[in-house]
C-alpha cells in the first residue's frame, strides 16, 4: 500500500487533534504542542503510541518532536520507507 505524504499528514493531524480535541485546522506544521496547546508529556506519549500503532513504526525516545511538523516529517520518512 502506497501512502502519500498528504495522507500521512492528514492522519497525523487527526490523531493529534483527537488527543486534545483541537480542530485540525488549528494544527499547523509550526504549531508547538506544549507551548501553543498545553500538551504535556503524557499527551505526547499517547500521540506517539497511536502513531506507532497506526503506521507500524517505532518512534525512539531520543527523536526531538516539538511541533506538528516534526511528527509529520518523522512519520512520513519512516512510514514510506518501511512500506516499500
Amino acid at each position: 500500500m502506497l501512502t502519500t505524504d498528504k495522507a500521512i499528514e492528514r492522519e497525523v493531524i487527526r490523531i493529534i487533534s483527537k488527543t486534545k480535541e483541537i480542530r485540525p485546522a488549528r494544527l499547523q506544521p509550526t504549531a508547538r504542542l506544549s507551548q501553543d496547546f498545553g500538551f504535556d508529556t503524557v499527551d505526547v506519549v499517547d500521540i506517539i503510541l497511536e502513531l506507532e500503532k497506526n503506521f507500524q513504526i517505532t518512534i525512539p525516545d531520543e527523536v526531538p518532536i516539538n511541533t506538528v511538523g516534526d511528527f509529520v516529517d518523522y512519520v512520513s520518512s519512516h512510514a514510506l520507507r518501511e512500506a516499500s
